[in-house]
């Protein structure tokens, strides 16, 4: 449900919802730039002599000449923007881990993994757990890209391999559709009951790629697939037939809670491109009133609270009701 985006996005959806003041302005609000006439002499003596030496040529509109041709002015012959080391990448694999948003699909699964294990959940059935979030996971950020391809493309946004035509969106269904066939066996082996939540809070997850996602209630698909977490781990056990106990209802609160931070967090670094689209979600219209730092750093502090917290009633009353 979550992208990614350029991490320059905070400075320019700070500078969007300001006025940059150019020029002066007189009583009748004409605007007047002045200019120095000696200055300009001296400036146009001196690229004489430039172009004197360094062999330039101009025609009588100004235009650079080149071996008798005109240099034409425009982006075609404007340097491409570095995109870094992954921007260069063209092993399908690679772009598909990219594509899968693979360090949001690696946390989620550690997180959750790790809650079954400090449930008293043995290695096993834990391991199983992390296996099974870690696929979910990426079959989220592989659909987020494939949707959002066009945006991505027309936004030029970086890291996206679908939207730049490093990796074909056929490759990426594909690759959906086989992870769809690992995760359901994996998800059975912790139980059906568990399986069933799971792939609840999975198919809650690519509706928010698509639907509610542009509106207020953006955080309502976050909510709820976060909130089914807690009783993914809680009923589930080893082997099909394994039935657990439900969760606290705290544990599942905070948890629905901790989805909102994180789509809070997440949404920060596309607030631009999101605003020039007109989207009127939550995070865009906080972000245009407080700004995109202040934004990031609230959502921040509120997740690191809904962690502690969940860590805390964690340790009080357990995942579980006995």
């Amino acid at each position: 449900m979550g992208v990614d985006r350029d991490e320059g996005a905070l400075d320019d959806v700070d500078d969007d919802v300001q006025t940059d003041e150019v020029g002066e302005t007189d009583g009748a609000g004409e605007t007047h730039v002045a200019e120095d006439e000696d200055d300009a002499e001296y400036d146009e003596e001196y690229g004489q002599e430039y172009d004197a030496e360094y062999g330039e040529e101009y025609d009588e509109d100004g235009q650079l000449v080149d071996d008798g041709e005109l240099v034409e002015d425009g982006p075609a012959h404007d340097e491409p923007r570095s995109r870094g080391f992954f921007a260069s990448l063209q092993w399908t694999p690679l772009l598909l881990l990219q594509a899968a948003h693979a360090k949001q699909a690696i946390v989620t699964a550690l997180a959750v993994g790790g809650v079954a294990a400090l449930a008293g959940r043995p290695a096993k059935e834990s391991a199983v757990v992390l296996l099974t979030v870690l696929v979910g996971q990426s079959i989220l950020g592989l659909h987020n890209d494939i949707v959002d391809r066009e945006r991505d493309a027309a936004h030029d946004t970086p890291g996206k391999p679908i939207a730049d035509g490093r990796l074909d969106p056929g490759a990426a269904w594909y690759a959906i559709v086989v992870a769809g066939l690992i995760l359901v066996p994996l998800a059975v082996t912790t139980g059906w009951t568990a399986c069933a939540i799971y792939l609840v809070s999975l198919c809650v997850g690519l509706l928010g790629n698509v639907i509610l996602r542009t509106g207020f209630l953006s955080w309502v698909p976050w909510a709820i697939s976060y909130g089914l977490l807690p009783a993914y781990v809680s009923y589930g056990g080893w082997g099909g037939q394994a039935v657990g106990e439900p969760p606290e209802t705290v544990i599942t609160v905070l948890a629905a809670l901790l989805g909102i931070g994180v789509h809070f967090m997440r949404a920060v670094w596309g607030l631009v491109a999101d605003h020039e689209d007109g989207w009127t979600y939550l995070p865009l219209k906080l972000g245009l009133k407080l700004g995109a730092t202040r934004l990031l750093a609230l959502s921040t502090l509120y997740t690191v609270v809904i962690v502690a917290l969940l860590a805390y009633f964690g340790a009080k009353v357990g995942l579980s009701q006995s």
